[in-house]
């Protein structure tokens, strides 16, 4: 490990130079980045990498999981809830019997066992990428939130359905009431393993005299714990993390204070980026491994199932995607659903085409064992490792190259917010400034004539502006900071409130306040 010490620095040196390239062309950087682990394993004397899958699933899984979850609208996670579900959990299991059948019927000596193995280590697309193509293009909000929200919980059902199936091939049999209740506690389980740890966490953020380097140390290790504490109960460790890191984020504004909620925003954004930029390059970097280990199989037709595996993949999800409008202009007769309008045929297509696949299915590939419990060697496994490579490697060329082409070209328009993000964010900030003159003029009218900067802060929301926070003495020091956590509260209520501001919105507000607060202790009084 020591002696490829400086080979380990030059990977992070060439990940930055990689997305910084990515960002000048647009193009979304784990193409690159797996594009460029493939070409430096071909240098000689580069060292062989041994992927551990442990490795994976403990210290990049969770961290990545938590930090999207605190991400991710909460409201619009809630009301395309079941267009979420039925993407991540119904279209999952979907997809794993397709390629099931596919592997069974094309692929010699796979049976349906291994094949649904297959299905679930292949069907959840991954998360970064679509996230990386929709930053340089804009979508409508509700087609972000369902990508955003399905690839939070499809890494759960996914490695809920590889473990059913890992189970079938090692025992040679499959019992559907065990199954179903092994099911039934893993998604219970999980969920309750991770409120139950996240609530604990958040009560020691509360009550324990942490300041904020201390908080962010236990933001830090709480994704680790939550994913071991629910796997050692035999739960999802996935869906305890998404469950645990839910509700710390929806709850953070009340156990921790501006200046923790900014330093989270500072760490967690550079540790992402840096774990997202190691696993897909890693991703590149195994290929030499997965190759080597090709026996029975010629290299030419591992590809070749590869590629007819891909298209099984593209195909269901793209019928998933129509199939879930279908669904749902029927089920408006019967039931209250999200929006009762005719979604179109653009946005399936975009929520279809968008199935690339990533860490998690490599992931779930490396953690097959060697061996069955009966010491032979377990059926097929280096196939389904090269086969995972290449699904990962062609829908990331292929979708993610030309899914921000087709998304200019259908040139959408947001059904939902009919004003740009901008003009909404201006027309809060107004709202916000009338609010704090209104509490300041009704509660500290006597104090705005006592001090002069209470003066210049009314006058500057009069004028629309912010509000200078300069040499604030220790009273209206006092009166801004309930201000500040006045407006907050009314931001809160708005999100829960109003459907015409996109979270992200008022996120950029809450940001702004934190800031406002966290300047006033720098300043001389």
């Amino acid at each position: 490990m020591i002696d490829h010490f400086p080979f380990y620095l030059g990977l992070v040196v060439i990940i930055l130079l990689l997305i910084m390239l990515a960002n000048k062309i647009k193009v979304a950087y784990p193409v690159l980045l797996v594009l460029a682990g493939l070409l430096i394993s071909f240098v000689p004397w580069i060292p062989n990498l041994h992927i551990d899958s442990e490795l994976i699933f403990i210290i990049f899984l969770p961290p990545l999981l938590y930090d999207a979850a605190w991400q991710i609208s909460w409201k619009e996670l809630w009301h395309w809830r079941r267009v979420i579900g039925s993407f991540a959990f119904v279209v999952v299991l979907i997809t794993a019997l397709a390629v099931a059948l596919a592997a069974n019927y094309f692929i010699p000596g796979f049976s349906l066992a291994l094949g649904f193995l297959l299905g679930a280590i292949v069907s959840p697309p991954d998360a970064v990428s679509a996230g990386a193509i929709l930053k340089f293009v804009k979508v409508p909000q509700r087609i972000s939130s369902i990508l955003e929200g399905e690839s939070l919980l499809n890494d759960a059902s996914s490695l809920i359905v590889f473990r059913f199936a890992l189970l079938a091939v090692g025992t040679g049999q499959f019992i559907w009431q065990q199954a179903a209740f092994s099911f039934l506690w893993m998604v219970a389980g999980g969920i309750g393993c991770g409120l139950l740890v996240g609530y604990v966490i958040m009560k020691m953020h509360k009550f324990l005299p942490t300041d904020a380097n201390m908080d962010i140390i236990l933001t830090l290790v709480t994704p680790h714990a939550i994913y071991i504490i629910a796997e050692a109960t035999g739960s999802s460790g996935v869906l305890a993390v998404v469950a645990g890191g839910l509700l710390l984020s929806n709850r953070r504004l009340v156990f921790l204070t501006s200046t923790s909620r900014l330093r989270y925003a500072n760490v967690w954004e550079s540790l992402s980026f840096i774990l997202n930029g190691l696993v897909f390059i890693i991703i590149g970097l195994d290929l030499p491994q997965i190759t080597a280990e090709l026996e029975t199989v010629s290299i030419m037709s591992a590809i070749g199932y590869g590629l007819l595996i891909t298209a099984v993949l593209i195909i269901t999800r793209l019928i998933s995607a129509y199939g879930a409008v279908v669904v749902t202009l029927i089920a408006r007769n019967y039931i209250p659903v999200a929006d009762t309008r005719h979604p179109g045929l653009k946005g399936p297509f975009i929520i279809g085409w968008a199935g690339m696949r990533g860490v998690v299915s490599l992931a779930a590939a490396l953690s097959i064992p060697v061996h069955l419990e009966n010491g032979t060697l377990f059926p097929e496994r280096n196939l389904i490792l090269f086969i995972t490579f290449i699904v990962i490697l062609t829908t990331l060329l292929l979708q993610g190259l030309t899914l921000p082409v087709i998304i200019k070209r259908f040139k959408l328009t947001d059904p939902d917010y009919d004003k740009p993000e901008e003009e909404m964010y201006q027309n809060l900030r107004r709202q916000l400034n009338q609010l704090a003159l209104t509490h300041l003029q009704q509660n500290y009218h006597d104090k705005v004539g006592k001090y002069p900067v209470l003066q210049q802060m009314a006058q500057k929301w009069q004028e629309i502006g912010d509000a200078d926070t300069v040499s604030l003495a220790e009273e209206p020091r006092d009166i801004y900071r309930e201000i500040l956590e006045k407006q907050r509260q009314w931001l809160v209520q708005q999100n829960r409130e109003q459907n015409a501001v996109i979270e992200d919105v008022i996120r950029r507000h809450l940001l702004f306040l934190d800031l406002e607060e966290e300047k006033m202790r720098y300043f001389s009084y």
